[in-house]
């Protein structure tokens, strides 16, 4: 059960697509090292500025989303 008391909201909001640019698939795969590098060196902000539509394609697409997360946990890690 979603404790989100406006779970509609989040579905509008991925059927609509962002206000701003976003990568495609092929294109945030291509980028994703270093825009993980980026966040974990500087932080979300400075890799949003200089990857511009990243953030906006990680949020509306789960698969490359979760490409990012486990990415991210691998060179954190170390690994």
């Amino acid at each position: 059960m979603s404790t989100d008391p406006h779970p509609q909201d989040d579905l509008l909001r991925r059927l609509l697509g962002p206000a701003g640019p976003e990568l495609t698939c092929d294109q945030c795969f291509e980028q994703l090292d270093h825009y993980v590098e980026l966040e974990l060196e500087h932080d979300v902000e400075r890799a949003d500025e200089l990857i511009p539509g990243m953030r906006a394609h990680l949020v509306g697409c789960q698969a490359c989303e979760e490409e990012h997360a486990s990415l991210r946990a691998l060179v954190q890690r170390g690994g």
